[in-house]
């Protein structure tokens, strides 16, 4: 049954409530719940909390009583299937039944094996009627939790690697230098997308050449998302600056050198040792222990050795491009990549969107065809 335009226009609105939990639910996905009435009356609204605390639905429903608002009867419209397990908190499923819904309206399904349908036959087994958006709508509930899901059903992150480069390509002067390509509304647009992953990755390259701090500064921000070194002989300064609290650091090294590994422990780092046969970081094991410690969207502000060898073992699944209207001539490209044999061997992209941030163009890549998430 195709959804009333009263139906799209919440679905809209618990969309912008999701947004509100970027940098905030990691590892829970992001979701939004608006509960009201066909008439076009909202009683309350809920967001996602921290892990621990309310998951949308429970914190719309705690924003009724406040008020005294009646639910009963009500809708709920929220982009996500309400979960049906026992969790850190109480199933939501069960809270939209005791609240006596009479109708809800999800945005997608969630695929995590403790719910994965089992919310939508817990509210229907209750005799609420429930309706799924379709097309574009439910495409969007998809795209805000698209690290949730590829965590859930590939096992690792989505891999978006964020670079800022000029008309010609290059990110850098020869010597380096590349403060500043872009101008500060695109630097602000990074620090949010920043923001929103639960992991920033560099390579010891960036770490020893720009001493960056890799935080998020320029947005505000509940939590700092875990800052991630891929440093195959721990090469890492006790004193870089990555490793100023707060946030978490983890260091990925292909061997143990004891005394090096016993100063980044005492500067708060934790390390993890994951080698390729060839002796540095196995980067798709790597991907695989994120998403065991819970994280959804990987965000990677690298160099050019480092963003090449995730291009070039296809573990890029979005690219992120901030293109400034200046031209640099000689220096340093987005990523090394090995002479093509001829044009048909080349990486293929597809534009997912395009947007003018101030004087730069911030550009939005996805793999041709795009990766599988459902």
């Amino acid at each position: 049954m195709a959804l009333e335009e009263l139906d799209r226009i919440r679905l809209r609105e618990a969309l912008a409530l999701a947004e509100q939990a970027f940098g905030r639910s990691e590892p829970n996905p992001r979701v939004g719940c608006v509960i009201g009435h066909p008439d076009g009356r909202v009683l309350a609204r809920g967001a996602t909390q921290v892990p621990g605390q309310a998951h949308a639905e429970a914190a719309a429903l705690q924003a009724a009583r406040e008020i005294g608002a009646d639910v009963r009867g009500a809708t709920a419209w929220v982009t996500l299937e309400p979960c049906a397990h026992h969790g850190r908190t109480p199933p939501c499923a069960d809270a939209l039944v005791a609240a006596g819904l009479a109708r809800v309206v999800v945005g997608t399904r969630d695929p995590f094996p403790q719910v994965d349908g089992r919310g939508l036959e817990r509210l229907r087994a209750a005799g609420i009627a429930v309706e799924l958006a379709e097309g574009d709508l439910e495409q969007a509930c998809r795209e805000i939790n698209i690290g949730f899901l590829s965590r859930v059903q590939r096992a690792r992150p989505w891999v978006r690697l964020k670079a800022a480069a000029s008309l010609d390509g290059r990110t850098a002067l020869p010597d380096g230098t590349s403060q500043w390509i872009t101008g500060l509304p695109a630097r602000t647009d990074g620090h949010a997308w920043r923001r929103r992953a639960g992991a920033v990755l560099t390579g010891i390259g960036t770490v020893l050449e720009d001493d960056p701090r890799l935080d998020v500064r320029l947005v505000p921000a509940e939590r700092q998302p875990r800052r991630v070194v891929v440093d195959s002989t721990l090469q890492t300064p006790p004193h870089a600056r990555l490793l100023a609290p707060p946030g978490e650091v983890l260091i990925y090294a292909a061997q143990d050198d004891p005394a090096r590994a016993a100063r980044l422990r005492a500067a708060g780092a934790e390390l993890a040792i994951l080698a390729d046969a060839g002796g540095k970081v196995a980067l798709e094991p790597m991907l695989r222990d994120l998403a065991a410690r819970g994280i959804n969207e990987l965000h990677v502000e690298a160099g050019h050795k480092l963003n090449g060898s995730l291009l070039r073992a296809g573990l890029v699944d979005e690219l992120l491009l901030y293109v400034a209207p200046v031209l640099l001539g000689e220096g340093r490209e987005i990523a090394r990549l090995p002479a093509l044999a001829g044009l048909a061997d080349a990486q293929r992209w597809i534009f997912h969107e395009a947007t003018r941030i101030g004087e730069d163009l911030r550009l939005r890549l996805r793999p041709a065809p795009p990766p599988t998430i459902g």
